[in-house]
């Protein structure tokens, strides 16, 4: 009796041990993936998504769906993708901006981004430029400096908006370097470039992306790189820090993260995918074209440090803007 007794527990024992580790060994991705984008379409964040998606439905063998939820400079998508089930089946394209200004920004947020999420990968960052209208009696940080010194709120900047990045290196750049530049806030990065072009102001920053097609033709005429690192893209162009604001950094960086409590297995499969993804030849010569630059550390603990020393850093800037968009 006994001796049957132990027989079945042992099968029993058995049985809950394949259980147990058919549970481990799922397969996952099983079904698509929900790649959320924060923004609409049609913008440099939802063309880096879909390039990504492509690729990651490649080393992850299974379909990446785009879905864009755009609202309140990020904050519907984020909140939307911390709501979600923490499975793997849902993460997010995110930036700067939902991913850490906006945390100062916004008064009403419903999401934290340093807990609220798993981060799964830092996937680069895209460089600021600062450039001015070719009637400005300035090419370098100093002698722009100098320009202000002399005749103190005179100059200007244009930035895509109140609280946008564009707005608050303005804000950081007075901040560093003592000046006083006056900003002039647009509804978009297109009329607050036009406006540059046509004289109506006499400087911004803005992604490298837009401002390199205007640098090659002189249109507007560079000051300097707003990174720590040159950029590949403009190699030759010293950064903004280097003349003289050592820590002037105010590039626009992208990562992925998925719900906080998601599995640390499927974390690590989705950070695989990804690696995958942007060591392909096509992504990389793609994303380097557009200026791009790519990530020092790939790995999802990478982007958990990252995170927190941003929304500290985009804090004190955005205390000193005074700006609050709710």
């Amino acid at each position: 009796m006994q001796k049957r007794t132990f027989a079945l527990h042992c099968a029993l024992l058995a049985g809950a041990m394949l259980s147990s580790t058919a549970a481990w060994s799922e397969h996952f991705p099983d079904r698509p993936v929900t790649f959320v984008v924060p923004f609409p379409p049609g913008g440099p964040t939802d063309a880096m998504a879909r390039t990504l998606a492509v690729a990651l439905t490649e080393s992850l063998g299974q379909s990446v769906i785009v879905e864009n939820r755009a609202g309140a400079g990020g904050n519907i998508g984020a909140d939307a993708v911390a709501r979600s089930k923490p499975d793997g089946y849902t993460i997010m394209f995110g930036t700067s901006g939902p991913l850490a200004i906006n945390k100062s920004l916004y008064s009403k947020i419903s999401y934290d981004p340093a807990t609220s999420f798993a981060p799964v990968i830092r996937v680069g960052y895209l460089p600021n430029v600062l450039v001015v209208h070719p009637r400005i009696q300035a090419n370098t940080v100093q002698e722009l400096i100098a320009l202000d010194k002399a005749q103190p709120r005179k100059l200007n900047y244009a930035s895509s908006g109140n609280g946008a990045s564009s707005h608050l290196a303005g804000v950081l750049f007075n901040e560093k370097a003592g000046t006083t530049l006056q900003h002039v806030p647009y509804k978009g990065t297109g009329p607050a470039l036009n406006d540059l072009l046509g004289g109506q102001v006499d400087m911004t920053f803005t992604d490298i992306l837009t401002a390199l097609p205007y640098i090659k033709t002189g249109k507007v005429k560079l000051i300097g790189v707003a990174t720590e690192k040159r950029s590949q893209a403009l190699p030759q162009a010293p950064t903004i820090a280097e003349q003289g604001l050592p820590g002037y950094d105010v590039s626009v960086f992208f990562g992925v993260v998925a719900p906080a409590g998601t599995p640390a297995e499927r974390i690590a499969v989705l950070n695989k995918g990804f690696r995958q993804a942007l060591e392909s030849d096509k992504v990389r010569t793609l994303f380097a074209s557009q200026g791009l630059e790519a990530s020092p550390d790939l790995t999802a603990e990478g982007l958990a440090r990252f995170i927190p020393a941003e929304v500290t850093k985009w804090q004190r800037v955005v205390q000193v803007s005074g700006a609050r968009l709710d």
